[in-house]
């Protein structure tokens, strides 16, 4: 038969390992120093990343306030730009034809528009239901 006093030897030595560790976790957990930092700790992860007003929540609001102020220069500079053609078309009458014929392909009745394109398209077939006489 097998001698079982080398499994109590084994168990009694876990058992008091066991015992000591239980001990230093007891007086761990009833220290002041522990209590306060679990709080601290619990403190910052909710107001860093949980809270609606977090520390995390701040830089994104900052990142889109900087996104929102680029997007408000560049309409303003369009809205200079703007502002200038206008005064310009108010003074000289040739500066409306321009900007009539350039951007809305307007003419007079004795002309003809070509508008040449850089786009790369296929040829379009031309088939139509129409019958020549």
């Amino acid at each position: 038969m097998m001698n079982y006093d080398f499994f109590f030897v084994i168990l009694q030595t876990n058992m008091n390992v066991l015992s000591s560790i239980k001990t230093l976790a007891l007086k761990v957990w009833r220290s002041t120093a522990l209590k306060y930092t679990v709080v601290v700790l619990l403190g910052v992860l909710v107001v860093g990343f949980l809270d609606e007003n977090s520390i995390w929540n701040h830089f994104k609001n900052q990142r889109r306030i900087s996104e929102l102020e680029e997007e408000i220069d560049k309409y303003n500079a369009a809205f200079e730009r703007d502002q200038t053609q206008i005064r310009q078309m108010s003074k000289d009458p040739k500066a409306m034809e321009k900007i009539a014929r350039e951007r809305y392909f307007m003419k007079a009745d004795d002309e003809d528009i070509y508008v040449l394109s850089d786009d790369e398209r296929g040829p379009k077939s031309i088939v139509t239901n129409e019958t020549t006489e």
